[in-house]
């Protein structure tokens, strides 16, 4: 695959959304604290990765699978902290 100044838009765009969620990450598991975090927006975050993870493999765009599946991992060990700490 060839990478052209598309692909490397696309993935330095990827890159940026998907890192976004990191220091809220951070945040949540060093203070322990996710009461303030709307577990119903990252559930349909979720479900907006994840259908962007399939349509990259439909159109065969390795950006949008490659940035879009960490954004799911990560995106999804935030929804676990909120689940875990959000009882606090």
């Amino acid at each position: 695959m060839e990478f052209g100044w598309e692909q490397i838009l696309g993935l330095v765009a990827g890159i940026c959304t998907t890192i976004a969620v990191i220091p809220q990450i951070h945040r949540s598991y060093k203070t322990k604290k996710v009461n303030d975090v709307s577990p119903g927006m990252f559930s349909i975050l979720l479900l907006g990765v994840l259908l962007w993870v399939v349509y990259g493999f439909t159109q065969n765009d390795l950006p949008i699978i490659a940035t879009n599946g960490i954004s799911l991992g990560l995106n999804s060990f935030m929804l676990y902290l909120m689940l875990k700490y959000g009882k606090n």
